[in-house]
């Protein structure tokens, strides 16, 4: 064999080995993401659906809803991030999302009515209920339909819910760009290790929000991207998120009576601002707490909001 022949067989054994090594560590830190998961949350049956939930922490009982893409690992994320230490707390993965399955009726009412559900059975009669983004709609649904199971709502970010409507969402990416990327889960296992940045604009986290990061934000940040894995346990979940604006699925804001705390940025680049303002105007004695800058996941306005939510939780909490 020719020495040209032999320096492309060497290449081609060399790429070939490369794509085994990469394929294989894939699969183990699937395989890893997946057990831990599954070894840290349990299962609910309830009339309404599957809840599946994972608790920590002491103090007066917390209950926090995660937002799109996520899951219970997203919420417990975000509730350690923006709150802390020094509640109950409890994180659920909303029908669709890891080993919550999609119900028949997958509306946010159906949702409110599980974690009703969940916590008769948790044992708990009050509790704080706090939501991000899409996930602040069974907390909106839940403080309609069971005021007294609710002791005071946080809603971050909010999205879009019935009557408003997405129109107005201006996404990070384009339709075609989600739906790449959320096809298997080794598209966005490759891009989080080799360009994780690029991923980070599905949380809105744009170059002015990055640019002078703290480090606990940066890690945060680092995280949440993380968060998504493994995509195809979340794909129903995230196919479901349209429910929220069902015009045959009212909000009825105007009903809540509990303590309501409302946090969003104006230059949210995924939920506008106006939602916020309607929330605030229909929900009678809420507070909205607004931040020129900081998009949706609020970056560099982690201590701001931690302080107020603390403050607001201390006073409401059960």
């Amino acid at each position: 064999m020719s020495r040209v022949g032999c320096v492309s067989v060497l290449l081609v054994f060399g790429i070939v080995l490369a794509a085994a090594a990469i394929w294989w560590a894939y699969r183990a830190e699937m395989g890893r993401i997946r057990a831990h998961l599954d070894a840290e949350s349990q299962l609910l049956e309830t009339p309404f659906g599957t809840v599946e939930y994972t608790r920590w922490g002491t103090g007066p009982p917390a209950l926090f809803i995660h937002g799109a893409g996520g899951g219970w690992d997203q919420g417990k994320l975000i509730a350690e991030h923006f709150v802390g230490d020094g509640y109950s707390w409890i994180a659920v993965s909303r029908f669709g999302y890891l080993r919550a399955p999609l119900p028949e009726d997958g509306s946010t009412t159906a949702q409110a009515d599980a974690l009703a559900v969940l916590l008769d059975y948790l044992g708990i009669e009050r509790a704080a209920i706090l939501g991000v983004s899409p996930g602040v709609l069974p907390p909106i649904q839940l403080g309609a339909r069971h005021p007294d199971r609710v002791a005071a709502l946080v809603l971050l970010s909010s999205a879009p819910f019935t009557p408003l409507t997405a129109d107005s969402q201006d996404l990070p990416l384009p339709a075609w760009a989600y739906q790449a990327l959320f096809a298997t889960d080794f598209p966005y296992w490759a891009l989080s290790k080799t360009a994780p940045g690029t991923l980070a604009a599905i949380f809105d986290a744009r170059a002015e929000h990055v640019a002078d990061l703290s480090s606990e934000d940066a890690a945060f940040l680092d995280r949440l991207v993380g968060s998504f894995l493994p995509v195809t346990a979340r794909l129903a979940g995230t196919a479901n998120e349209g429910a929220a604006i069902n015009p045959m699925v009212p909000h009825p804001v105007d009903a809540i009576v509990a303590p309501t705390l409302i946090v969003h940025a104006r230059d949210d680049g995924i939920n506008p601002f106006p939602i916020a303002e309607y929330a605030a105007e229909m929900i009678v004695g809420a507070k909205l707490l607004a931040f020129d800058t900081g998009g949706h996941m609020m970056l560099g306005r982690t201590g701001e909001v931690r302080e107020a939510v603390r403050a607001f939780l201390e006073r409401n909490a059960p």
